[in-house]
């Protein structure tokens, strides 16, 4: 099966709440989306973990999807995050991805039990059944508690045909060589660990799924740019000056920081869904500091176009 046309920079979208309902925005929604578009992303991914997915009804999740991607109106490719805590719900988010024209699915073992080989396999084969979408299993041992080692992910894709892709969240950098040489070149291989996103496309990966491009996607595209051109003292430069906001957006909690950060910046997002809380006013001032010093560093001086 041919890969889907999925490299670069997947821009993942936060999920804006109404400031005084609490419901999901979708004005605001498609106005973020069509930022991420419009200033250059290479993908969108909407429904991941930055995306409070795990927080929304059926109708909201449904809702979600489909205005993004009518939204994106494919002029870039789309990856929807559609894990859900029953095989049988995973089921039903794929067939409305796909109804909503969706480019490929990603699918987190988001459980509670920990799940056996047999389960986990059966699990992604069904789910990859239920469409002729292709499929990309995100590992992210962080949020879902599961850590699937490159032997355990090559052996499911060898099962499972329209399994093709690997969102690798670990942060083990080893993991992307090894899961192209163990897969022979037959999978591709992404990055979800954002303080890694250098070391990782030297590595082999072909894109990075990230929530940054929310608020720095113009620095984030030039390090991809310095990358495919062989600029290495370039994309060494982007990653110095950016590797400390990659790291604060990380360690405090992606909807968290990430709505901050819009916030700071004038975009309407609401707040975090509870459990969570917004970020605290100590962090948020650090966060705006940090953006400051972006939006007006002089490396960005003649950078591809974008967002500060």
């Amino acid at each position: 099966m041919t890969n889907p046309p999925l490299k670069g920079i997947i821009s993942y979208p936060i999920t804006p709440f109404d400031a005084a309902t609490g419901e999901v925005d979708l004005a605001a929604l498609g106005r973020l989306t069509e930022d991420l578009v419009a200033a250059g992303s290479h993908a969108v991914a909407p429904l991941g973990s930055t995306g409070e997915s795990a927080y929304l009804r059926e109708d909201e999740w449904d809702a979600v999807c489909e205005t993004t991607l009518q939204t994106v109106a494919s002029r870039v490719p789309t990856l929807v995050g559609v894990s859900h805590w029953s095989t049988e719900g995973t089921i039903r988010r794929a067939r409305v991805a796909a109804r909503n024209g969706a480019t490929a699915v990603m699918v987190l073992p988001q459980v509670y039990w920990k799940l056996t080989p047999a389960e986990l396999e059966r699990h992604y084969a069904a789910v990859a059944a239920a469409t002729d979408l292709p499929m990309m299993l995100y590992n992210n041992p962080g949020t879902s508690g599961v850590d699937l080692l490159p032997q355990t992910v090559v052996a499911l894709a060898r099962r499972i045909p329209n399994l093709t892709m690997v969102k690798e969240s670990s942060g083990d950098v080893a993991r992307f060589r090894a899961l192209r040489e163990l897969s022979d070149g037959a999978l591709s291989v992404y990055n979800g660990s954002n303080p890694v996103a250098l070391e990782a496309f030297r590595s082999g990966a072909a894109g990075w799924c990230t929530a940054a491009p929310c608020l720095v996607l113009r620095w984030v595209l030039e390090l991809y740019a310095a990358v495919t051109r062989g600029d290495d003292e370039r994309a060494d430069a982007v990653l110095a000056e950016l590797l400390p906001f990659l790291r604060f957006i990380v360690g405090h909690g992606l909807p968290r920081a990430i709505k901050a950060g819009l916030r700071l910046q004038g975009r309407a997002a609401g707040s975090p869904r509870t459990p969570l809380l917004p970020l605290p006013d100590q962090e948020t001032e650090q966060l705006r500091k940090m953006l400051e010093h972006l939006a007006e560093h002089p490396l960005m001086d003649g950078a591809a176009a974008g967002t500060a």
